[in-house]
């Protein structure tokens, strides 16, 4: 069974972080990129980060760079997402996913059923 957990979400004030955390199970996690997306009522589903399957690679979203943080750790088949400098326009529920071709395109395969960031003003 193909499982992505997505834990840490909750509610901060502008300008606090928190550190999201993406356990994976039931594939090879070493073969595949991971992504975090986000999407806010209403809105389009934003592609913010991924991370390749070894880590020598690492995308980030222009809202997000210099902010957000993406990692893996491939011996507890984690990946996590550290963000800093919140604003209130980063609510949003949070998501991981996996990809087989390696964040190329952000082609994703699997997917998590997302925590819920909320940042306040």
């Amino acid at each position: 069974e193909v499982q992505l957990v997505e834990f840490g979400g909750g509610l901060v004030q502008a300008g606090g972080s928190l550190r999201l955390s993406c356990a994976a199970s039931g594939f090879i996690f070493d073969d595949y990129g991971i992504g975090w997306f986000r999407q806010a009522p209403g809105k389009e589903r934003e592609g913010i980060s991924c991370i390749s399957s070894s880590a020598n690679s690492t995308y980030y979203a222009d809202s997000v760079k210099g902010r957000f943080t993406i990692s893996r750790d491939n011996v507890k088949n984690t990946v996590y997402l550290q963000m800093n400098s919140l604003k209130p326009e980063d609510t949003a529920v949070y998501y991981c996913a996996a990809d087989k071709i390696d964040c190329l395109g952000y082609g994703m395969d699997y997917w998590g059923k997302g925590t819920l960031v909320t940042v306040s003003s």
